[in-house]
Formats: structure tokens, C-alpha cells, sequence
């Protein structure tokens, strides 16, 4: 598969995404809204493999998969907008799309979308031999019951079903490593699963590996476990306050640091020593908030690869971005121009 491709994949993908968060800042999208940017290369080099009979199930962060797997972007724009016409009837919203005709659906249930994903691998191989199945889950996900229930499932029927976990390093607000315990791949291996690790901020690397372990799914039903790592640059959801006092700390920080600072300084409640451990915590998160902001923003799939598509392919650079601005103009005012969304 050539690099110009899966950066073009990835590049709708983010598109898309931007376009849902103004969308989302403007009040046309109502509630949380969870995106999946970060995962562009992992989307990309994992869905650009899966052929029609191919199942997809997804988390809550599902837009990039969607748009990869060729899901009309009208209808998804729709969906989110409540509209009558979107994937769903405008019942659904962002953590629900599903596409009937592309096998695809998702989920805002924590873990649920290996026991689908389970069910769409355990119909290819009754009906459709050579199809294979892909669930997207997260690092949090793993430990739920279903999920473990599912790995337990998947090799004791030898389903054709490759689960990708997507470790951002976060479990909403809390650092993975205090939710999760051991390696999560050798969990999978535990089970029997055949496991790999790639490096889900290198869209080259993430195509090569997921392709093998489809590839022998297709030879021979035996289900795989993909461990990839990238990073989660909007947050645990749009408007995430952590983020945002991260990115401006004097703006946006400085009234939790002078609530923070006139409570260690208040003469009731707890001790002064307390109240100050309780400030120099806040602190500390606030900080390393930060610093997991900075090194994520350095670590964007997206600039990688554009870097690399335009120190190997200059020419087609231009093209690809200039098609996918006019696709996404044009989603945006089919979607947006007709009926007009509820409780806009």
C-alpha cells in the first residue's frame, strides 16, 4: 500500500474530525464529544486491509475507522447533528454510529466492542469463509469483564477475530498504569491469542504488522491481538478542563490556581500541612497535564506522515490535501444546508 494512501485515509479522517469539533463549538452538536484524533494511523493501516464480509466494531472514539471503512460522511455529519436522514435516524449520536452495509458499528459501552466484534468473527466463519472480523478497543476496556470473557471465547472457538487495543496511556482522567495491571498483550497471550506490538503513531509500521496477523486470520481461523500505543491530543473528551489549563496555564489555570491558593492559605478546615499537600498535588497534576499535552502534540501520526509524504512525494502532497478540503466543503454544506438539525 503505498504512503500517499494511508495519508490520504488519515488526512479525511482528521478532517473530518475538525469539521465535527467546529460544528461542536458552534452548539450544532449537543453533549460530550469524544474524538479520536491521534488514532488516524492506527484507523488507517488497520481498516484499509478489511474487505467487504469484513466485520468492524468499534469504541466510543469511532469516527476515524468509519471514515477509512468508507462510511459516507454526509450521514455521519448528519447523525451527529440529530438529523432524521443520519446513520441512526439522529438517535444515536457520535458513540453509536453504525453502517449496516459496511458491517460496521460501534459503541460508547466500555468494553463492548469485543463481544460484538466476537459475533461479527463468529458469523464470517460460519458464512463467509475468509472473512475476518476487527474490534477497537481501549487500554481501560481490557479490563472489563466482557472483554476477558471475549479473548477467553475468541481462542476457545478459534474465531478470525483481530482485537486492536489502543493504549493512550489515559483511563478517562486517570494514568493507565494505576488501573491496569501487568502487560496487556501478554494478558491476550495468556488466552492463547497470537499477539503483536506496533508503534500506532507510524501509519507504515501499523499497516505492515496488522496486515500479517489478517492475513493469517484469513489462512486459518485464530484470533490476534494488536498492542498499539498513540496519543490522545483532544483530551478525554472537546473541552476537556485538564487540557485546557494545560494549554494555558495563565488563562484558563488561574482560577483553579487562586481557588487552589486560597484554600492553602485559609485559616479553617483542615491543618496547614494538609491543605498544603493538597495544593502541591494539584499542582503536580496540572503540571504533568502539561507535559503530556506537549509531548503528545509533538508526537501527532498526522504531522509524521505528512512530513514523510512530502519528503517522498512532493508532488502529490498538494493534490491530497486540496482534495480532501474540497470532499469535506462539500460534506459540510450537504450536511448542514437541508433540514435543519434539532434544538439548533
Amino acid at each position: 500500500m503505498d504512503l500517499t494512501h494511508l495519508y490520504h485515509q488519515m488526512l479525511r479522517a482528521r478532517s473530518l474530525e475538525s469539521v465535527v469539533a467546529e460544528l461542536w463549538a458552534s452548539g450544532l452538536i449537543s453533549g460530550e464529544m469524544h474524538l479520536g484524533t491521534g488514532e488516524e494511523a492506527v484507523a488507517a493501516g488497520v481498516v484499509t486491509h478489511l474487505r467487504d464480509g469484513d466485520g468492524l466494531s468499534l469504541a466510543h472514539r469511532c469516527s476515524p475507522a468509519l471514515v477509512v471503512r468508507g462510511v459516507p460522511l454526509v450521514p455521519i455529519l448528519r447523525e451527529m447533528l440529530g438529523c432524521a436522514d443520519g446513520l441512526a435516524g439522529g438517535m444515536a449520536g457520535h458513540m453509536h454510529l453504525m453502517s449496516k452495509d459496511h458491517l460496521a458499528t460501534s459503541s460508547g459501552i466500555v468494553g463492548a466492542s469485543l463481544p460484538v466484534g466476537a459475533g461479527f468473527a463468529l458469523a464470517a466463519d460460519r458464512l463467509r469463509p475468509g472473512a475476518i472480523a476487527v474490534s477497537f478497543t481501549g487500554d481501560g476496556a481490557m479490563n472489563q469483564g466482557m472483554a476477558l470473557e471475549t479473548l477467553n471465547l475468541a481462542t476457545v472457538w478459534s474465531l478470525p477475530l483481530l482485537i486492536v487495543c489502543i493504549d493512550n496511556g489515559w483511563a478517562i482522567t486517570t494514568k493507565t498504569g494505576a488501573v491496569s495491571g501487568g502487560e496487556l498483550s501478554q494478558r491476550a497471550a495468556s488466552f492463547g491469542l497470537v499477539i503483536d506490538k506496533v508503534d500506532g503513531s507510524d501509519v507504515e509500521a501499523v499497516y505492515e504488522v496488522a496486515g500479517g496477523l489478517i492475513a493469517r486470520m484469513r489462512r486459518k481461523s485464530t484470533p490476534c491481538f494488536l498492542y498499539t500505543g498513540c496519543p490522545r491530543l483532544d483530551g478525554h473528551f472537546l473541552g476537556d478542563p485538564l487540557l485546557r489549563q494545560a494549554k494555558d496555564p495563565l488563562g484558563e489555570g488561574r482560577a483553579t490556581l487562586t481557588s487552589v491558593t486560597r484554600a492553602a492559605l485559609t485559616r479553617t478546615g483542615a491543618g496547614i500541612a494538609k491543605r498544603f499537600a493538597s495544593a502541591t498535588a494539584m499542582l503536580s497534576i496540572m503540571a504533568k497535564a502539561r507535559n503530556v499535552a506537549t509531548r503528545d502534540s509533538r508526537g501527532d501520526p498526522l504531522r509524521t506522515a505528512r512530513e514523510t509524504v512530502k519528503r517522498r512525494h512532493p508532488d502529490a502532497l498538494e493534490r491530497i490535501e486540496a482534495e480532501v478540503a474540497q470532499e469535506m466543503e462539500a460534506a459540510v454544506l450537504a450536511a448542514t444546508g437541508s433540514e435543519q438539525p434539532h434544538d439548533a
